[in-house]
């Protein structure tokens, strides 16, 4: 072979490895980064609702009603869960038809009120909201409203729905806030933030609501960044700041005799008086792509927030009328994955969801330090259970945790919980009344978490 030749093909092939070293970066992250999450695998056509005797209301001990858990820091209630995994959890039941349509996708979670079992879906003109039997998925109730909405990352919901007494709130990623009557699925009341001055945020509304005393409060971005609804009736009761919505829900916090609000919206923090909404004080926290998503984290007079992108955590001090920073950290970056206060120490996820990179760390509170780091669970999302930190990862694997300070526990692992699937799972898991609820899409599933029937 001639030398010049063989120079020749070494710089092709050497181009060629650069190519495919690229495109397996590339092509991922322009996928997440641009959007396109269409539906794949198998879905199934919506059933017609069963006949039921079932009281409206039958409150198991350790239900799930909205994004928060029943305790307002995302811990489940369930107890004596089984810890050995080694032939997986028991399934009870799958859906998969909660998606209708290749530009459907979903990502909000179920929230559980005993018998019955709320959420969000989409088919191609519509949002949708079922009500399932929790026990063994039937199909109870399901209703819709037209939604003319963007596809990128799908043009479902994000927002988790929130279950209050004889009525369920959702919120749609166009703005849709819409009253139902949990019962039967009746339309009690609908509104769209952008009659009220809203805009919609780059990937869609995904503020899960949040139901205060006689209020229903979200983020609505532009001049109603953020907005409070009268709860019975769909009126506005006031409108605070201006500028981007974040895609964090609004979180309560009780200082004293006061409840503030904490908007984590898509440049900073605000405080805000809960009872009219006025801005008590704001920080700047800008990200890329002005995504602050995860759940500001109260520890008593303390608040904690975090944000990917390689942003960072910061932890404050807070007072009614001004925050002190105590100290920043690049140790825990989240993109949307909340973190957990155990015991003097912080655990959550950093790192961005792409191609499932990141890591599980353990932080000190005190000064944000680094207790430990794993790479042994994929990046995802998490809740507390029964003393343990259950996670799924954005491959549909599960994993149980012990928190631990010192080391890292892993209890058990169970691979391909959610079956055959393409693209990230984003939702968070849920588990109420003994049972474990993962969904992806048009799919949900019910696997039995302990050893008992669910209650």
């Amino acid at each position: 072979m001639k030398k010049w030749l063989k120079w020749l093909l070494i710089v092709i092939g050497s181009l060629l490895i650069i190519f495919l070293a690229v495109s397996a970066w590339y092509w991922p992250t322009l996928r997440i980064l641009s959007g396109t999450e269409s539906i794949s695998g198998k879905t199934g056509i919506v059933p017609a609702p069963v006949e039921t005797a079932l009281p409206p209301i039958k409150a198991g001990q350790s239900d799930w009603p909205s994004w928060y858990g029943p305790d307002g820091e995302r811990h489940s209630l369930i107890r004596g869960i089984r810890r050995d995994w080694t032939n997986g959890l028991t399934k009870l039941w799958e859906v998969d038809y909660l998606c209708q349509g290749s530009e459907s996708a979903s990502w909000s979670a179920p929230v559980i009120l005993g018998n019955r079992l709320v959420v969000s879906g989409r088919n191609e003109s519509e949002d949708m909201v079922f009500c399932l039997n929790s026990a063994n998925g039937d199909l109870f109730w399901v209703n819709a409203y037209p939604a003319h909405t963007r596809s990128n990352h799908g043009a479902g919901p994000r927002a988790t729905p929130w279950i209050d007494g004889e009525f369920v709130y959702t919120f749609g990623r166009n703005g849709d806030l819409v009253c139902w009557r949990f019962y039967d699925g009746e339309k009690i009341w609908h509104r769209n933030v952008t009659d009220e001055g809203g805009e919609e945020p780059t990937w869609g509304h995904a503020s899960s609501p949040l139901v205060l005393g006689n209020m229903v409060v979200v983020q609505g971005g532009g001049s109603c960044r953020t907005i409070s609804f009268d709860k019975n009736n769909g009126e506005v009761i006031w409108k605070s700041g201006n500028g981007l919505a974040g895609y964090a829900p609004l979180k309560a916090m009780t200082l004293g005799a006061e409840t503030l609000l904490l908007a984590f919206h898509g440049r900073g923090l605000a405080a805000l008086q809960a009872a009219d909404g006025s801005e008590l004080w704001q920080i700047p926290w800008e990200t890329s792509y002005d995504v602050n998503a995860t759940t500001p984290l109260v520890i008593d007079d303390r608040v904690f927030i975090t944000s990917g992108y390689k942003t960072g955590s910061l932890m404050l001090a807070v007072k009614r009328d001004h925050p002190r920073v105590l100290w920043r950290s690049d140790n825990l970056a989240s993109v949307h994955s909340d973190p957990f206060y155990i015991d003097g120490f912080l655990y959550g996820y950093s790192g961005d969801s792409f191609q499932n990179k990141g890591s599980f760390k353990c932080l000190d509170v005190r000064d944000g330090r680094e207790k430990w780091s794993t790479d042994e669970m994929g990046w995802g999302t998490c809740i507390w259970v029964d003393g343990y930190l259950l996670t799924c990862d954005i491959k549909g694997n599960i994993f149980l945790m012990k928190p631990d300070p010192e080391k890292f526990i892993l209890i058990s692992d169970f691979s391909s919980a959610l079956g055959d699937i393409r693209g990230p799972v984003w939702t968070s898991p849920v588990a109420a009344n003994g049972r474990l609820y993962l969904r992806f899409k048009q799919k949900l599933i019910c696997y039995n978490l302990t050893d008992q029937p669910g209650e």
